[in-house]
């Protein structure tokens, strides 16, 4: 089987070693627009019982030019350990440099206008990303408060593929809906990935690994009732990852699955995993927004 590996798209303008620099980080003459959306959702690990309201915000990015006459995809970005939901975008007062890339990216036809949501798995405290072992415990809970309370507030209030938020509209509409991932977001992505892939055609997790066990990770595809060319993962890490060696085990695992759940290409007609590996990348922000970008400049194209 062959394996495919991504150089990285547009490293010319992403000078990672010396963080990101030249124009793409730059205010952007086509800005997009950056909102705080609050909505109400339960405590994490009683969630099912639904005693205990907690009231949380997802920073949101509109496209410049946003509309309500134009259907948008939306890509939802989840930060990883010691980080909460402010992480990437920044905030509406004080943004950060990745809403300079994706206002550049899309003024530039690099990726497509689409709605960027970047939410939190943290639960009653803002630091609880910082704890492993309980950033483990909320990631694989945080499907019910995805799918349940995040989405539905976000494609209720901006123009989506969605037709309504009920699980049916919501499940007819995610060839138009991604998860990303760096580290324990990746985590979460593939923690999505098995919970709702009726949900979610694209998943981008980088330097986080779920799992070795590649019969494990088809049977999730097979118990789902979807197909190989259902789903698309694109996935990342660099070489001096700490994260690399077990990040990597899980890919190719998933590739050597005998029954052709997953297949290695570098596009949708073809397979469903793509493995870039950058050279020399190693465990850091500016390594994560690389990686995002790239699969920005690839999805929905």
């Amino acid at each position: 089987m062959k394996k495919y590996r991504l150089p990285a798209l547009i490293l010319a303008i992403m000078v990672i070693s010396a963080g990101c620099s030249g124009q793409i980080n730059s205010e952007s003459e086509y800005p997009g627009t950056l909102v705080e959306l609050g909505y109400d959702t339960y405590e994490s690990m009683t969630y099912e019982e639904q005693e205990t309201v907690l009231h949380k915000r997802a920073i949101v990015y509109l496209p410049y030019g946003y509309s309500e006459d134009t259907q948008y995809n939306v890509f939802y970005l989840m930060h990883g350990g010691w980080s909460d939901e402010t992480t990437y975008l920044g905030t509406p007062e004080h943004p950060n440099v990745f809403k300079n890339i994706l206002d550049n990216g899309i003024a530039e036809g690099k990726i497509l206008p689409m709605i960027v949501v970047c939410p939190t798995y943290n639960n009653e405290s803002d630091t609880d990303s910082s704890d492993y072992s309980l950033a483990l415990e909320l990631t694989d809970n945080y499907h019910n408060e995805l799918i349940n309370d995040l989405i539905p507030a976000v494609e209720s209030t901006y123009s989506t593929y969605a037709a309504d938020t009920t699980p049916d509209g919501l499940r007819e509409s995610r060839d138009h809906r991604a998860f990303c991932g760096f580290s324990m977001g990746s985590v979460t992505t593939w923690r999505t990935f098995q919970y709702c892939l009726d949900y979610f055609r694209y998943f981008m997790p980088s330097s986080g690994s779920l799992t070795t066990d590649g019969d494990y990770m088809a049977s999730i595809v097979r118990d789902s009732g979807h197909d190989w060319d259902d789903f698309f993962i694109f996935a990342a890490s660099g070489t001096d990852d700490f994260a690399y060696s077990s990040f990597k085990a899980q890919i190719e695992a998933m590739a050597d699955v005998s029954d052709g759940t997953f297949r290695y290409a570098d596009n949708e007609r073809e397979g469903n995993l793509y493995f870039l590996e950058q050279e020399g990348g190693v465990h850091n922000g500016d390594y994560a927004m690389e990686y995002f970008y790239n699969g920005l400049c690839w999805i929905w194209q």
